[in-house]
């Protein structure tokens, strides 16, 4: 593909990175962008630029915030005797659309793959078995997407928590299919999963 500027082909170059970006969408962009008032383009930069150098991640739960707490640890409406453990934040992003939960989250920041190296000590599982002791939680969810990695996490998570016998452990109802992702799952259905969550045995 021949460009008229080096500057849109770097443009282009850039753009096209990002996932689900092919080269015509990325061309087609840019040129939107060069068509645009010179607001709405470093509006964008400026936001990008923020987000990627400004935003940080929660203390308690790693979910990502804009300070040291975020919105929903902040929240004293939510129930914080109740945990959902996520591998990813795309995951809280997804179970918030649905409006079932009122809990609060622990996000783990991956699952355990051996393939990829990714072993216990890689997520945040230590952070969370911390939280635990002198904490108003009762009952920890575990709503890891049913992928082979997945179940792994879940059942390492659950030999973790026997050490807690006065907390509950529940996974979400298989309305999830298996080998699924959490984040491409539909509201109606994610939201029944919660709501019809299993109570492991200790």
């Amino acid at each position: 593909m021949e460009f008229p500027s080096k500057l849109i082909e770097n443009a282009v170059i850039e753009l096209s990175k990002l996932p689900g970006i092919g080269r015509k969408t990325a061309l087609r962009l840019t040129l939107h962008l060069l068509k645009a008032e010179t607001e709405t383009t470093s509006s964008l930069a400026e936001a990008l630029a923020k987000m990627r150098f400004e935003i940080t991640y929660c203390r308690t739960c790693h979910n990502i915030s804009d300070t040291e707490e975020c919105g929903i640890c902040a929240n004293k409406l939510r129930d914080h005797g109740m945990v959902c453990v996520v591998s990813d934040i795309r995951d809280v992003i997804a179970i918030e659309n649905t409006g079932q939960y009122q809990g609060v989250y622990h996000v783990l920041g991956g699952v355990i793959s051996p393939i990829e190296g990714i072993g216990p000590s890689d997520l945040n599982i230590d952070s969370l078995l911390i939280r635990i002791p002198d904490s108003e939680i009762k009952e920890i969810i575990l709503a890891i997407s049913p992928t082979m990695e997945g179940d792994t996490t879940a059942f390492f998570l659950s030999r973790k928590l026997r050490e807690f016998p006065e907390v509950n452990i529940s996974t979400i109802a298989r309305g999830i299919p298996m080998g699924g992702e959490l984040e491409y799952a539909d509201e109606i259905t994610l939201g029944r999963s919660i709501v019809e969550r299993q109570r492991q045995a200790k």
